[in-house]
């Protein structure tokens, strides 16, 4: 009989892992297409996971509340019309086994699409992702046939694919890229012992303690806040600002501006305006650490770091930062932390971000020194705006007049950053917010 491997899917580049919430079948439910299996939640976000096939759920492999790691099979469907009392009883050559890693977010793919039907003349099993990932890619039958699988009895698995695609593009033979094994993942000495655990001491309570156990949110936040710790070594370079002008030009324009445009005017789009060009000029901080190696982001995507009423913090992202104004910058950023706050982030809002911003300065705190969030290299938080005495020059001398003055600190890995690239991407934020010119238009 044919049956599908429902995996565990990759809802961001740091998430490893999930929690299954909800079951919404059980074993021997008929399900169709699109129809929700299961609820899981991360650190980050919830989602619902949908079928990519009609058929009937044979085995159900994780209860509720297990942390399953991604990649790994939650559920085994077994396919329409091929249950044991619809075939004949002879047994095919081999028993077909399907695995699709489920995107929530992504259209599914359909076992009976006819785009994928030229393969259909093949000994080999595909499943029906990979079908429709060599259709798409102009991957011939012959083609396929010669790739070596990884998967369960020699079956052809996405990735199997993926490396043959890219193989390919870098020039190799039909016949040197089906038999080439796949790359081993390269690691450093220093990240096979970033990956050693450490033992935090056992503390015991005593009478009149309260003890309150972490969230699942919680604990995920932990793990990940001394990861990074531990993957990075962390460096926090601090400005002072004068934004005199910036707050000058927002208490004039902030009614006129909600109502032109129905949007809250804060400070936040101009801070990650600000940051969004920092980052094209200076590109080495938009970037991650793979290994020994240094990926510099082709996009700018601004994380923004948001408070929920838990007391956690979910961080969603402005895709394409340097691209929007301010006026879209303020409808981005007010529409996620509406969504966020009522817990109805997709996972697309939540991946992606190549930098981030966390505002201090909500709570009323000068200063602060954030811990990056991985695989990003640095992290911006912003102070609280303040009214200063401060020494102006005047073309008739020196004077002391009330200035708004606030401090920015960037925390940055110093594997791949150093003081000095650290020192002048952070000056250059502090000049764009310098420099905003008091009369410009909303």
């Amino acid at each position: 009989m044919s049956t599908f491997e429902i995996l565990m899917p990759k809802m961001g580049e740091s998430v490893e892992e999930a929690t299954i919430t909800k079951w919404f079948v059980k074993e021997g439910d008929t399900v169709e297409e699109d129809q929700v299996l299961l609820e899981i939640a991360t650190d980050k976000v919830d989602s619902e996971i949908p079928s990519p096939v009609a058929g009937v759920v044979k085995e159900i492999r994780f209860p509720v509340d297990s942390l399953v790691p991604v990649g790994k099979s939650v559920a085994i469907i077994e396919l329409e019309g091929t249950s044991s009392s619809t075939t004949s009883s002879k047994p095919d050559k081999a028993e077909a086994v399907g695995s699709v890693e489920v995107k929530s977010t992504a259209p599914t793919v359909q076992s009976g699409n006819n785009e994928v039907d030229d393969y259909k003349q093949s000994d080999r099993f595909y499943s029906p992702l990979v079908k429709s990932i060599a259709k798409n890619e102009n991957i011939s039958l012959s083609e396929l046939d010669k790739i070596s699988g990884t998967g369960k009895d020699g079956r052809v698995t996405k990735d199997d694919v993926l490396t043959y695609l890219q193989q390919r593009k870098g020039g190799a033979t039909e016949k040197q890229v089906a038999s080439a094994p796949l790359a081993a993942p390269v690691t450093s000495k220093a990240s096979e012992s970033i990956k050693q655990p450490v033992k935090a001491p056992e503390v015991k309570s005593v009478d009149g303690d309260t003890v309150v156990e972490m969230d699942r949110m919680r604990k995920i936040i932990a793990d990940h806040m001394v990861m990074s710790k531990q993957v990075s070594p962390h460096v926090t370079s601090i400005v002072e600002a004068d934004v005199t002008n910036l707050v000058l030009w927002r208490d004039r324009n902030k009614e006129a501006f909600q109502k032109k445009y129905g949007e809250k005017l804060t400070f936040m789009p101009v801070f990650t305006q600000a940051v969004a060009r920092a980052l094209r000029d200076y590109p080495g901080i938009n970037a991650s650490v793979n290994g020994d190696s240094i990926i510099i982001r082709k996009n700018v995507n601004v994380g923004i770091a948001v408070a929920l009423p838990s007391g956690n913090l979910i961080v969603p992202v402005v895709k394409q930062a340097d691209q929007k104004n301010l006026v879209g910058l303020a409808s981005d950023i007010n529409r996620l932390a509406e969504l966020a706050r009522n817990n109805k982030l997709s996972p697309d809002d939540i991946q992606g971000g190549t930098f981030t911003i966390t505002n201090f300065g909500s709570f009323r705190n000068i200063i602060g020194t954030p811990i990056i969030n991985q695989p990003q290299v640095a992290i911006l938080a912003t102070g609280s705006i303040e009214k200063k005495p401060a020494v102006v020059e005047t073309p008739t001398g020196d004077v002391i007049a009330i200035r708004h003055k606030m401090y920015l600190s960037l925390s940055y890995d110093h594997r791949i950053v150093d003081g000095a690239l650290g020192g002048f991407f952070l000056r250059k934020v502090a000049d764009y917010l310098e420099e905003w010119e008091l009369n410009q238009d909303i």
